[in-house]
């Protein structure tokens, strides 16, 4: 399991146990939309550097 992973558990855990009634379905939509962001960012962000550093390096050879 990623690291990124554990500490999404650990702070759904966290909220879990200090909660004193529903967690308002908006709080867990924002968390679980950060989160996926967060993946995406750490999976797809080499190659959106590579592409820019790309796009870069052609716009300034000319």
């Amino acid at each position: 399991m990623s690291t990124i992973s554990r500490r999404f558990q650990r702070l759904v855990g966290r909220i879990e146990r200090e909660e004193r009634g529903d967690v308002p379905g908006w709080v867990l939509v924002t968390l679980m939309t950060a989160g996926l962001v967060i993946v995406i960012w750490t999976v797809a962000g080499p190659a959106l550097q590579g592409v820019f550093e790309q796009a870069i390096e052609r716009v300034t050879s000319f």
